[in-house]
């Protein structure tokens, strides 16, 4: 064998002279041959790189041996722990001896390896799921996992990044100043005099990653082909789980997320994204700047600081909120030890190895499933699990939409922004044991992040109300989203029987002024637009109805005025009384048209509080506002209906007066 024609050179970054191989027999009986190229030959399994079930599969499907010792190395272990919770509640010890349990329960997933570790990471973050001894123990899993030794960490660095430590950082700790589930951290210096946090990957983290990921997969297999009532694709779900942890053992690839995450969201008030080092970063270590914060969960230690610890929440999940329904691509993994409060109030992301992405038509989706439940419109929640996924759509429909009404219309209560994420998925949680649902693989991703999220909100303050807090910005989504899926919705929330709900407009634009991101000159600009185009027409067509209808009666209330105050002028006057007599009052508008105008004028309170308005500006833009073909197209379809209205009303009280002078001669006669 030539070994020069034969080497096989992988798609991944590699350090200066040095030659990625696939493993191979042969590789490896000519390296033994010659033993002065293995300084500068890394051998790496080419199906450990990447996540690729089926190859994978096929490669353990070889070593029987080996999956059937990592299963009894999960298995006893945990039956051990499962008997001994039984046999403490069994006895009516499970109070006094749950600490010693949650401290067994920690060791054992830290025993088990990265793919249990992250189990316990999303459970940390539930105080209403763990108890506050468990709670406790699994909080550890974030930062405090055993560190493996200097010596390998050191032989990482100069095999990725082609030199000694001493030779590459100014600095390095002496010891890993927090140790994770898939690496370990180191604080630097560089030779230019930035302080960085070096990340090193842990030894043979791919091998012991795929095998269990492995058997996990085939126990999934066999779970979704014989647990009839399981609804959920458990391999599909594994899979996607799979791709997340293998992509984030790849620090060039959590590197490229760091530097897209930023660049969307790190303009975000508040929001802090770190720099990343490409000169000192390769496949398994990572330079990153350093960031000096608190642990969210540090409630008392951010406070010292004067920091409020509620308003970073508030900025998270403002962000997530944006990664969920904006530009789709969302940290999947925000546990308390990816999230720090900075001494100077901003909240820092950290490790961005597990990312998502969710497509357009879900982001739009979550929102008008938003809506539906807003309205109590449960027929549109349904449609919307088609959208997302979870219901086929040749799923009948008509025994699920009373289901979703008998559950959420309880649920909701008063208002929907007093649900918490964790309440709804609960509820969600009973339909599919029932019906056909199938829980997509990118949801799963989805309710981690926003529950652990939550989690931590929780945490910090126990009446913290996600739905709450994100209500501005869904308003804003609503006002100004040109897509035609929020326009749909937002015309199923602004009406409703082909009448204009009026109060729902004044808590749009009073929840959308909280936005910061809210300018009422877009607003203007964006509706006008889309009122003007084709997608706009069956909105346009009943706004034009409520506009005439909101005219007439300010046109009514403002003659109504006029003639009350001119027969009082004409009574005080001796001479006009006569004419006082004559001149009728104005019918007073109807509670409803009275409701009318007070939302009018809250509307217009709120306009002139919202950012962007200016009344000057607002007055010099009128001629220009006016000459907008949308604006004159609008306008004279509004005066065209009041034409309608008023030779209406004019035909009415004429023939009225016409009934009324009839009946009055008819009684004279009679009378004569």
């Amino acid at each position: 064998m030539n070994l020069k024609n034969d080497l096989v050179e992988l798609p991944v970054n590699t350090a200066p002279g040095k030659i990625i191989l696939v493993e191979s027999p042969e590789i490896e009986a000519d390296l033994n041959g010659d033993r002065r190229l293995e300084p500068e030959i890394e051998i790496v399994k080419p199906e450990l790189l990447r996540y690729d079930p089926e190859v994978i599969a096929a490669h353990y499907r070889q070593k029987p041996l080996e999956v059937l010792g990592r299963i009894f190395t999960v298995i006893f272990p945990t039956i051990s722990f499962a008997l001994g919770v039984w046999w403490d509640k069994k006895r009516g010890l499970s109070d006094r001896n749950e600490p010693k349990r949650a401290i067994q329960l920690k060791e054992l997933l830290t025993k088990l390896g990265p793919a249990y570790i992250k189990i316990g990471q999303a459970l940390s973050t539930r105080p209403d799921l763990v108890s506050p001894a468990y709670l406790d123990e699994l909080t550890r899993l974030q930062d405090q996992i055993p560190p493996f030794g200097n010596e390998i960490a050191y032989q990482f660095i100069e095999e990725e990044l082609g030199d000694r430590p001493e030779n590459i950082y100014a600095e390095l700790s002496p010891e890993p100043i927090a140790a994770a589930s898939l690496g370990q951290v180191y604080k630097g210096k560089l030779k230019t005099g930035e302080t960085v946090a070096v990340k090193v990957q842990r030894p043979d983290l791919q091998e012991t990653i795929a095998v269990d990921l492995y058997i996990l997969r085939r126990m999934a297999t066999w779970a979704n082909k014989n647990i009839k009532r399981l609804r959920s694709d458990l391999v599909a779900i594994l899979d996607e789980f799979g791709g997340r942890i293998f992509e984030e053992m790849d620090y060039i690839n959590e590197g490229e997320n760091a530097e897209r995450f930023a660049k969307l969201y790190g303009h975000l008030k508040d929001v802090y994204v770190p720099k990343i080092y490409w000169k000192y970063t390769h496949r398994r270590v990572l330079t990153m700047e350093w960031v000096v914060g608190t642990k969210l969960t540090q409630v008392d230690a951010i406070r010292a600081q004067g920091v409020d610890a509620r308003y970073i929440i508030e900025v998270g999940v403002q962000c997530s909120l944006r990664q969920l329904l904006e530009h789709g691509f969302f940290h999947a993994d925000p546990h308390p030890g990816n999230l720090l409060a900075t001494p100077d109030g901003q909240l820092a992301y950290l490790d961005f190895g597990m990312m998502s992405e969710i497509k357009p038509y879900q982001r739009y989706g979550l929102i008008e499933a938003v809506v539906h439940m807003v309205n109590r419109d449960f027929e549109g929640l349904a449609r919307d699990y088609v959208k997302l996924d979870f219901l086929t759509p040749e799923i009948d429909l008509t025994p699920i939409v009373p289901a979703l009404a008998q559950i959420f219309g309880n649920a909701l209560g008063a208002s929907v922004a007093e649900l918490n994420f964790k309440s709804i998925t609960d509820q969600l949680s009973a339909l599919m044991y029932e019906y056909p649902f199938r829980v997509p693989a990118y949801y799963a991703l989805i309710i981690r992040s926003l529950v652990t999220l939550e989690g931590i909100a929780i945490y910090i303050d126990p009446n913290f109300k996600v739905l709450s807090e994100a209500y501005p910005y869904i308003s804003k989504r609503l006002l100004t989203d040109p897509a035609p899926e929020l326009r749909e919705s937002l015309r199923d929330l602004l009406f409703k029987d082909g009448r204009f709900r009026w109060n729902r407009l004044e808590n749009l634009l009073k929840n959308a002024r909280s936005s910061d991101e809210y300018d009422l000159n877009q607003v203007l600009d964006e509706t006008l637009e889309f009122l003007s185009s084709e997608r706009g027409a069956l909105i346009r067509n009943n706004l034009i109805d409520e506009l005439a209808k909101s005219v007439d009666v300010l046109s009514k209330d403002a003659l109504n005025n006029v003639t009350n105050n001119l027969r009082e002028v004409l009574f005080n006057i001796p001479w006009a009384k006569p004419i006082a007599m004559v001149v009728s009052p104005t019918p007073a508008v109807n509670t409803e048209q009275e409701e009318t105008l007070e939302h009018i004028k809250r509307i217009w309170g709120i306009l002139q509080q919202s950012r962007g308005f200016d009344a000057t500006k607002v007055s010099s833009q009128i001629p220009q506002l006016l000459s907008n073909p949308g604006v004159q197209q609008i306008g004279r379809q509004v005066a065209g209906r009041l034409a309608n209205k008023v030779i209406a009303r004019l035909i009415r009280e004429t023939l009225v007066k016409s009934e009324t002078n009839g009946v009055a001669k008819t009684a004279v006669i009679v009378k004569t």
